[in-house]
This record gives structure tokens, C-alpha cells and sequence, in this order.
């Protein structure tokens, strides 16, 4: 028993010492940042001065597929992967916009941060919106459209930080399109800053000066008891003597903590963002539906006369238009693309919704508290999928220069059914908090499971059916 527990203290310390590290090595981070910005901006704006690749580059020979290799091959995914893994480090340490909106609150004018800007909404209604204006303008695939989404994000986010705050990242904290997704994402991750409350209240009590720190995503330290918001940069480790880099559970936030106090924009985007926008978006270009509708759609407005729908386009920055590669989307395509990816997070999220209340109501009745935290339970399986989908973007990259890689499938399934599997435990935990009996628990655990179902089906149809 003290050999485990020597163990486990010299472990504790091994994180303590990486959080110490971090906090007394904030000048090597921000040049850390400074790079990654230059590297950033780079890959964002030469490839769009450039010509369109033709049918021979390659990642190894053309920019703008190295490029494009980079941001949706490489970035995210794989930022994704790191936030579950180690919490939101890519905000804190890495991120161009993070860094851009913070120097420019340090020498903007410092505004007072308004009451419109700190609606909870705004990070599911911004990650919804690019999702699906992304789609419509085929961000994956050109590099004005990266620029205009991407650069136009750190834009806003460079004007955000002039305008509001003091060496603050507004933007991040209220604003940022995928600030959201990073905080539910950062929920599973088995490290975070722990807060000892004990800790806090003996430095206040010992009159002991009371220290700065600047947290720049506007954490409340003092109360923070989970990684959500935490962007990981150091800055804080050790402050007061009570807080430190610590490991956790990676269950532990949703199932003990997330249910505290329900954020309802939270369940909008798990249930109608990642598991319905999202989807959709990764799935329509594949989707048989799609094309029997536009078939359907087009067969009907020829027998009225009305052709100009099937004619019609827009520019490059309304809808995909490129002549020369054979891309272009007319307005008939435009609004199907649209429909097909509302209508699937309509129908995808409404039932998976009535599936979670279904549950709630077998824990005792409607109450919302139960509601959202059961919801949490979904975290895992959504995050598995847009990983899925993200890396889609890998493969496809790597099979253009001719790279397969090996057991795809059976590993797509593998991360599927963990995901299922983890979500499932989470859902059992979590009405076990609630349920008055064994059989209550079980009925809201296979609710849940019902609604992994639904969303299991979607990723079903992309990568084995279709």
C-alpha cells in the first residue's frame, strides 16, 4: 500500500511540476504562439494567391494541397483529439486567434464587455453557421473559402479583443465558433488545473498576499471545478498554493460535475450541432437521398417551365463556383445541400431529444437539471464523430497522392463502438444520481442507448452503407 500510494505522489508530482513549468515559461509560449500565428497566416493566405492545383500536385509538390492537407487533414482532427486528451492546450499554448485577440486587448480600448455579447448562444449558433456555410462554399476544398471563413474568424476576433476587455480573450470566452465544441470536448480529458478549496480558504486566512494571476478566457478560478473553460496555458498553476495540474477521471466532470448547473445551449449543440449539423454536413455530398431528391425536385420544375433554378449559380463566395475544376453549384443545388443538412439535424436531433426525455421521465418525472446532464452522456459518441468525420478528410487527401490506409474500417468501427460503449456507461452513472430504482436506472440507460442508436446510424449510412 505505500509503495501504491509513493507511486501515485510521485505521478501527482510529475503533473505539478509540468503545471509549474508552464507558469514560469509563459515568454518561451508566447513565442510559441508567435510562430504558430506566422505559420498559420501563411498556409491561410499564399495558397489563395495562387492558382488552383492541377490533376498532378501533390501534398509534396503544391502549396495549396499541402495546405489544405494541413488545416483539414492534420489541425483538426487532430486539435480535436488533443482537447480530449489533454484539455483545451491548443487554446492556451497554440491558438493564432487566442494570442491575436489578447494583444490586441492589451493595447485596445479596453471596453466594458456588453450583456449582448455574454449570451450562451452565441458559440452553437456560430458553429452552426460556418459548419453550414462551410458546406455550401466547399471549405474543404479551396483555399479562398479557408481564407474567407478562417481568416474572417480571426479577424472578428482581433476586432473583438480591441474593442472589449484588457488583456482578455473575449472572443474565445463568448464568441469563438468552436469555443463551444472545445469546452464539451474538454470535459473527457483526464488532465485539468485542479482548485483545493481548502487550500484557498488556509492562503486567505493566513493574511498571506493575495497574488494576480491574469486569466485571459475570464475563468472564474476560485470556483472552477472543471476544464470547460480552462484554456491550459499555466498562468495560474500554484496561484494562492491551490491550484495545480493534476489527472483525473475522464468520466468525472460529466458525470459528477456537468449536471451542477445545465447549460441548455450545451444540449443544442450536442444534440442538433455535432450530432445533426455536423453530420449532416459530412454526409450529404455521399447521400443517394440527395441525388433522388434533386432528380425528384428538377423533374418537377422542368414539367413547370421553371429552368433557371437548375441554371443559375452564384459567386465563389455564395456558393461553390468553379468552371475550370468542373465544381459549380447551382441554386438548386445550393438549396438542397441546405435543406438535406437542416433536415437532418432536425429529424436526427428531434429524435434523439425525445429519446433524452423519454429518459428523464424514467428517472421520476420531467425536471431539466436531469434533462442536460443526461445529455452530457452523449459527449463521447458525438466527439468520436466528428473525429470521424474530420479524418474522412485525411483519408481522402492521402488516397489523392495514393496512400491507403490499412484496417480503416474495422478501426472506424473500433472508435465507434468505445465511444458507444463510454457513452453508455456515462448515461448508466448518471441516472444512477437520480433513479429511485434499479429498474428506473435501467429504463433511462436504454433510452439513452436508443438515442446512441440514432446517431450511430448516420455514421452507418456514410462509411458502410453509401
Amino acid at each position: 500500500m505505500t509503495v501504491v500510494f509513493r507511486a501515485e505522489a510521485r505521478r501527482t508530482d510529475v503533473w505539478q511540476r509540468i503545471g509549474t513549468w508552464l507558469e514560469g515559461h509563459q515568454r518561451h509560449i508566447r513565442r510559441t504562439q508567435w510562430s504558430m500565428a506566422a505559420v498559420y497566416g501563411a498556409l491561410l493566405v499564399v495558397p489563395a494567391l495562387l492558382p488552383l492545383p492541377d490533376h498532378t500536385a501533390t501534398l509534396w509538390n503544391n502549396v495549396t494541397r499541402f495546405a489544405q492537407f494541413a488545416f483539414w487533414g492534420i489541425w483538426w482532427p487532430f486539435v480535436l483529439l488533443s482537447t480530449a486528451l489533454v484539455g483545451r492546450v491548443w487554446c492556451g499554448l497554440l491558438c493564432p486567434e487566442g494570442s491575436l485577440s489578447e494583444l490586441a486587448s492589451r493595447h485596445g480600448r479596453g471596453g466594458a464587455i456588453p450583456r449582448w455579447l455574454q449570451w450562451p448562444g452565441w458559440p452553437t449558433i456560430g458553429f452552426a453557421g460556418t459548419t453550414l456555410y462551410g458546406q455550401m462554399i466547399s471549405v474543404y476544398q479551396y483555399p479562398k473559402p479557408a481564407l474567407l471563413i478562417l481568416g474572417g474568424s480571426t479577424a472578428a476576433a482581433v476586432a473583438i479583443g480591441f474593442l472589449y476587455g484588457r488583456n482578455k480573450r473575449v472572443w474565445c470566452r463568448f464568441l469563438c465558433p468552436v469555443s463551444g465544441v472545445f469546452g464539451l470536448l474538454a470535459k473527457l480529458a483526464p488532465l485539468h488545473f485542479r482548485v483545493e478549496p481548502d487550500l484557498w480558504s488556509a492562503h486567505q486566512r493566513s493574511g498571506r498576499p493575495p497574488g494576480t494571476v491574469n486569466c485571459a478566457p475570464l475563468v472564474a478560478l476560485k470556483t472552477m471545478r472543471g476544464g470547460s473553460d480552462c484554456h491550459m496555458c499555466g498562468r495560474c498553476s500554484g496561484f494562492r498554493g491551490a491550484i495545480r495540474l493534476a489527472r483525473r477521471s475522464p468520466s468525472h466532470e460529466i458525470i459528477y460535475v456537468a449536471g451542477e448547473h445545465p447549460k441548455p445551449w450545451e444540449t443544442v449543440l450536442i444534440v442538433f450541432g455535432l450530432m445533426g449539423v455536423a453530420a449532416g454536413g459530412f454526409q450529404w455530398s455521399a447521400s443517394p437521398w440527395l441525388i433522388s431528391a434533386k432528380q425528384t425536385v428538377a423533374l418537377a420544375l422542368i414539367d413547370n417551365g421553371l429552368i433557371w433554378p437548375l441554371q443559375a449559380t452564384a459567386p465563389w463566395w455564395v456558393l461553390t463556383n468553379y468552371p475550370a475544376g468542373n465544381d459549380v453549384l447551382t441554386l438548386l443545388d445550393g438549396g438542397l445541400l441546405v435543406g438535406y443538412i437542416v433536415a437532418t439535424a432536425l429529424v436526427a436531433g428531434t429524435a434523439i431529444m425525445a429519446l433524452l426525455a423519454a429518459a428523464t421521465a424514467c428517472l421520476g418525472g420531467w425536471r431539466a437539471q436531469r434533462f442536460h446532464h443526461l445529455a452530457q452522456a452523449l459527449i463521447p459518441l458525438a466527439a468520436a464523430g466528428v473525429f470521424l468525420g474530420l479524418s474522412a478528410m485525411t483519408v481522402t487527401q492521402l488516397r489523392m497522392d495514393g496512400i491507403d490506409l490499412p484496417l480503416l474500417l474495422p478501426v472506424r468501427a473500433a472508435l465507434l463502438a468505445l465511444a458507444t460503449a463510454w457513452s453508455l456507461y456515462l448515461a448508466w452513472k448518471i441516472s444512477g444520481l437520480y433513479a429511485v430504482s434499479s429498474l428506473a436506472r435501467g429504463g433511462a440507460t436504454a433510452s439513452v442507448a436508443a438515442a446512441l442508436a440514432v446517431a450511430d446510424a448516420g455514421w452507418f449510412l456514410l462509411f458502410w452503407l453509401w
